[in-house]
């Protein structure tokens, strides 16, 4: 008996079990490989395996009503665009790869040092942005960022990483001297030195760089932590630059926390 009357000789259940043990792309590919796998890989079975246990409770919180005709078609829509949750706070989506839980804290909901005082920060709104607002620095010495997010939101069992996402605008001045990243997460504070949301003037050992993203903005990575099982109570991460340098040009998105 050869490998093709194998699998078609698999009732529709057994198939979609084996799928449900792959990866979304493996599911794709097996489509296009065999026509057992064929019958059931869009199946609604099959991707519900796919999508976080807690989907249809993340996708009730959206600010625009989720419509879709499976689950198949669901899952690449939350991996292909973002929504937004909870009256437009935050920010989700899903790793495209892994089906695991994106999300982006709004600078809003950030604690930036000065930011409620319009001779440091300006609150406005930029076109590009998926937020209705972004924070505008002016000028400050004390450039201090720092973001709180309930772990038990994130996949449980997953490394995570945090990066500050942001814009840099034709006036920027001493944004190119590096700050200090922190994860604090179950008790372990984990601290980056040398982390630059400018390219660096000089080649320097032991710095993190910034990243253009698709989306135009630009991110930097703060740190990773692991998830374990989700219940840990809250990661809290922090970016600091604090010499007396004045510093102005900076545009701030917010933090977004993602597979690593």
């Amino acid at each position: 008996m050869n490998e093709a009357t194998t699998i078609s000789a698999l009732d529709a259940g057994c198939l979609s079990c084996i799928l449900s043990f792959t990866t979304p792309r493996d599911a794709c590919r097996a489509a296009t490989i065999s026509k057992g796998f064929n019958s059931v890989a869009d199946s609604d079975s099959v991707w519900e395996w796919f999508l976080p246990p807690d989907y249809r409770e993340v996708i009730a919180r959206a600010v625009s009503p989720v419509a879709f005709e499976s689950k198949k078609k669901l899952y690449h829509q939350l991996s292909d665009t973002h929504i937004l949750l909870d009256g437009g706070r935050l920010s989700f989506n899903l790793d495209k790869e892994s089906g695991k839980k994106c999300y982006m804290m709004r600078a809003r909901d950030l604690h930036i040092a000065w930011e409620n005082d319009d001779r440091y920060w300006i609150w406005g709104h930029l076109p590009e942005s998926r937020f209705e607002e972004v924070a505008m620095l002016k000028t400050v010495c004390w450039l201090d960022i720092r973001g709180v997010l309930a772990t038990s939101t994130l996949s449980p069992k997953t490394i995570y990483s945090a990066y500050l996402v942001y814009r840099i605008t034709r006036f920027s001045e001493e944004l190119y001297v590096p700050g200090e990243a922190k994860i604090m997460f179950g008790g372990v504070v984990t601290v980056t030195r040398g982390v630059y949301l400018q390219q660096p003037h000089t080649h320097a050992q032991a710095q993190v760089i910034p990243s253009t993203r698709k989306d135009g903005w630009i991110e930097v990575k703060l740190g990773e932590f692991n998830n374990n099982d989700g219940d840990e109570g809250e990661v809290r991460v922090a970016f600091t630059k604090h010499e007396t340098f004045w510093k102005t040009g900076l545009i701030l998105e917010g933090i977004e926390f993602r597979p690593k």
